[in-house]
């Protein structure tokens, strides 16, 4: 993915504010505290699946959760300026991040859907997805899909992380599938197949 400049351009819509403080620079890949992915208090060290995480310099903290029934991690603007995002027009955010995460796991990057719903900032390629063997910045594509410019704070929350289990799959040719099955079944329909 490639480097974000992290250009300014004030103005515009402030999003919520946050402190900004910064998680400092260059830690190499730590630990990941192991805290529950559920309700119900942390999971044990057996149980919770181990992600690390490497803080690049300008990072602005690891991702985190809003409360403990939280599925997704919330992931913060690590840019050194603002940056605006006109309506209509789309900009890559750097989090500063860098994830190890486990094989057979992904990371998806969803929209938070309080800026989506109120200010229409989203993201771009939802569900992004980070596989297990990428070893670059986690960044967000973002698009501006409402009527107003919106800037972007450093240290804002603007996306959530969810990671999730990605099974082996054996693909086996099987020309018989063309064939309706015995009840209920769907052909070639497409959208719509089953009625509306």
């Amino acid at each position: 993915m490639s480097e974000h400049d992290g250009s300014a351009a004030g103005g515009g819509k402030p999003l919520s504010e946050h402190d900004g403080s910064a998680a400092g620079g260059g830690k190499p890949l730590s630990e990941h505290d192991g805290s529950a992915a559920g309700g119900g208090g942390p999971l044990s060290e057996q149980d919770a699946v181990d992600v690390r995480v490497r803080l690049l310099p300008h990072a602005a903290g690891l991702p985190e959760r809003a409360s403990a029934g939280s599925a997704g991690y919330d992931l913060r603007a690590a840019t050194s300026e603002p940056v605006r995002i006109e309506p209509g027009t789309r900009r890559l955010i750097p989090t500063g991040l860098v994830l190890g995460l486990p094989p057979g796991h992904e990371a998806q990057i969803r929209p938070r859907s309080g800026l989506a719903f109120r200010q229409g900032l989203t993201v771009l390629n939802a569900p992004g997805t980070i596989d297990s063997d990428y070893r670059g910045e986690v960044k967000l594509l973002l698009v501006n899909l409402g009527h107003e410019p919106i800037t972007v704070q450093r240290g804002e929350r603007l996306a959530q992380m969810v990671v999730a289990a990605v099974p082996e799959i054996a693909f086996r040719e099987d020309d018989a599938l063309g064939a309706r099955p015995a009840a209920g079944g769907r052909n070639d329909g497409g959208f719509g197949s089953t009625g509306t």
